[in-house]
């Protein structure tokens, strides 16, 4: 980081899109030669002021938002992105987005849209529209460990209804999304989720991003440690500057109280990870490089895809399930763009052991370490898992115990890992039960969203939002499950052994309409490709309680975990996809590119020989994932160029909803009539029959 512009960055700031001002004396913000005038008002309930730094004591010379730890002088400066600049002169995340949400436009500036992602915005037009853009924009909450109140919840169903396009998104990131807000309407919304417990600071941008935790809402000692260590990470690495209280209520300070510990660890500058006397003590003016992902967890709990995050936190117990500190693993993300093999998905590896107390204090010198050394040229490779396949794990570790202050210790050995999706009814462990919900790429809308409105309201119930885009409906009282579950059934919302095997682990990002990076469909085409995956399953003889994890993203920056799949399909060109194999049930395994510009048409082509040579070819309990890598990218290659369709028979009707052959042809000849095949009309008309059985008995 740095305190002056280079030479490379001069024809940047000659862009007149950018507005980019320079801080003057006196907190003005004076336009450098073609744009308005700005000043900065300081109010009286502002949060914290801005700390301005002084460059010299002539009133003269410029004064600009930078706080930098000393370090000396260099000759030469490195060339920063865009982005960089950005935000050195947004005065905090403030500028140039206050003066542009004034005006009548329906749209922001460039520079607007980068400073707005640090409150939890980005900027959107409906794709599907011909002509002129129609400008609305996404709103992403920050809820650590997925939990949201009653309270909230409600607010964000009203908001949706109200300012949005009337449906919730639930995230792979245990958080909501808001889709359609106008720019008009933003200030109104954001006081709104203000003002109800929640928050959208620091969803998107170059900071943390929401911290992952096990969603259940079990009392065990070790889950209970694991969400409140969230929460503290989560608290430790909230921006200070009162930035979005400025933008969104005018100042005004909406904040619980924060633990001791927290802000111990925030202003601990013994090992110079701080910028002194700055409004962002750990972030200074120029945040971190690029996004930043944490998540924590419990032993075996694979809920969270640790492995994909920038740090991965696991609680390790002793003996009598106390906590005793944590492991750490480090390095892992997602995002890659095609046709540059020099990026590319990771995971994280194990950095070592910290004792409990220590927590908050390692996971800040890896965040400082990112900060300092992570690239800020081409944000392409910003992200730190560049950092680490750069220096290697052993250099890095040097370097963060620079700013930790002690020695990690070995890692602890480690059961191995499950995915837990906490579907159904639970025990909670305190008399209460909690109900899991499969949402279907996470969107809730029509009866869904009016049911579980009513069911949320009627009950005062809280709920956790989890990795995987399903919710949970905690604290329900074992004389309320009958009456809920017969309000779930009939809004469509069934117990997990009434839905396709294949859609309970299944993902898809949003893409179009709205994502302005997709290439092609997800969340829309994710329906369909389900049906033909079953219907391939069928074809080759695969049970029908047999399944793959399966996740489509519209493009390569893999929000829905794609790399992580047994079968990811990338979005690579219109109605195309990448074919990536070898991810495994458990998210431990880093899947790899099989086929480039797969033709959406053409899918089963692929498909059915690979299904085909699994059911015959694989071990015992062998996945999908495993099978593909054990036999060989090679191997697969050969199988699909040779394949001239299955050798034996279809089906032997091995559904057991059939009692014989007769009854298996009569359901399918009528199902074909709607589309659809045996099974899936079977288990219609079984869903219907229950929830008709239950409608009307008392609660």
């Amino acid at each position: 980081m740095t305190t002056s512009f280079g030479a490379a960055n001069t024809a940047l700031l000659k862009d007149p899109k950018l507005q980019i001002p320079s801080f003057v004396n006196g907190g003005l913000l004076r336009p450098s030669s073609n744009s308005l005038a700005l000043t900065t008002t300081i109010t009286t309930r502002r949060r914290r002021h801005t700390h301005l730094l002084s460059s010299s004591s002539s009133s003269s010379h410029v004064i600009r938002a930078v706080s930098t730890p000393a370090r000396p002088n260099t000759a030469t400066e490195t060339k920063r992105s865009k982005v960089e600049i950005i935000k050195e002169q947004s005065n905090y995340i403030r500028y140039p987005l206050n003066e542009e949400l004034l005006t009548d436009a329906p749209n922001i500036n460039e520079a607007a849209t980068q400073v707005i992602k640090f409150h939890g915005s980005y900027q959107q037009y409906n794709r599907d529209d011909r002509g002129a853009r129609n400008y609305s924009f996404m709103l992403r909450t920050k809820n650590p460990c997925g939990k949201v109140s009653n309270r909230l919840y409600l607010t964000m169903d009203d908001l949706a209804d109200q300012f949005g396009i009337g449906t919730l998104r639930l995230t792979t990131r245990q958080t909501f999304q808001l889709h359609g807000v106008l720019k008009k309407d933003l200030k109104t919304v954001m006081s709104a989720l203000i003002k109800n417990m929640g928050s959208t600071l620091g969803a998107c941008g170059d900071l943390n991003r929401n911290v992952l935790a096990p969603a259940a809402p079990f009392t065990r000692k070790d889950y209970q440690f694991a969400q409140q260590t969230a929460e503290n990470i989560a608290a430790l690495l909230t921006p200070q500057s009162g930035f979005y209280y400025d933008v969104w209520v005018d100042g005004e300070q909406v904040m619980t109280a924060e633990p001791p510990e927290v802000v111990k660890a925030r202003n601990d500058n013994s090992h110079g990870t701080n910028f002194p006397e700055s409004a962002e003590p750990i972030y200074g003016t120029q945040f971190l490089p690029r996004k930043f992902k944490i998540a924590v967890t419990v032993p075996t709990d694979n809920s969270v895809d640790i492995l994909t995050n920038d740090i991965g936190v696991v609680v390790v117990t002793d003996d009598e399930g106390e906590p005793q500190g944590f492991n750490i693993y480090v390095g892992g993300g997602m995002g890659r763009t095609h046709r540059l093999e020099t990026t590319f998905p990771r995971l994280g590896e194990p950095l070592g052991f910290v004792p409990k107390e220590d927590i908050l204090y390692a996971v800040k010198a890896i965040v400082v370490t990112q900060r300092e050394h992570g690239r800020r040229d081409d944000r392409k490779y910003s992200r730190m898992k560049y950092l680490i396949d750069s220096w290697g794990i052993e250099k890095f570790r040097s370097v963060v115990e620079q700013y930790y202050g002690k020695k990690f210790e070995s890692f602890r050995e480690l059961p191995e890992w499950e995915f837990k999706s906490y579907l159904g009814w639970h025990e909670q462990g305190d008399g209460s039960l909690f109900c899991g919900l499969h949402v279907d790429n996470g969107r809730i809308k029509g009866k869904m969203k009016t049911t579980l409105r009513e069911i949320i309201e009627k009950y005062d119930l809280s709920v956790r939002l989890t990795p995987n885009q399903n919710i949970i409906l905690c604290d329900i009282r074992n004389s309320w499950k009958r009456p809920i579950t017969t309000a779930l059934a009939q809004a469509g919302l069934l117990h997990p052994r009434y839905v396709d095997p294949l859609n309970l682990t299944a993902m898809a990002c949003p893409a179009f309409p709205l994502c302005p990076l997709a290439i092609t469909e997800a969340e829309r085409g994710i329906p369909d490709i389900l049906k033909r995956v079953r219907a391939t399953f069928e074809k080759v003889g695969l049970k029908y309680s047999e399944s793959v994890v399966i996740r489509i993203t519209g493009c390569p920056n893999g929000c829905a975990r794609p790399y992580m799949a047994e079968l990811g399909l990338v979005g690579d060109g219109p109605n195309s996809y990448q074919i990536w194999l070898g991810g495994n049930p458990n998210q431990t395994s880093l899947a790899r590119t099989f086929m480039n510009k797969v033709k959406l048409q053409d899918l089963e082509k692929v498909l059915e020989p690979l299904f085909y040579h699994w059911k015959r070819r694989r071990q015992s309990k062998e996945s999908f994932g495993d099978f593909t890598t054990r036999m060989g990218f090679e191997k697969l290659q050969e199988l699909v160029d040779k394949w001239e369709g299955p050798v034996l028979a279809p089906s032997r009707y091995n559904l057991k909803l059939f009692a014989d052959k007769e009854t298996y042809e009569a359901v399918d000849q009528l199902a074909k009539l709607q589309n659809k095949n045996a099974h899936q009309l079977a288990m219609e008309v079984i869903r219907n029959f229950v929830a008709s059985q239950q409608n009307g008995k008392g609660e």
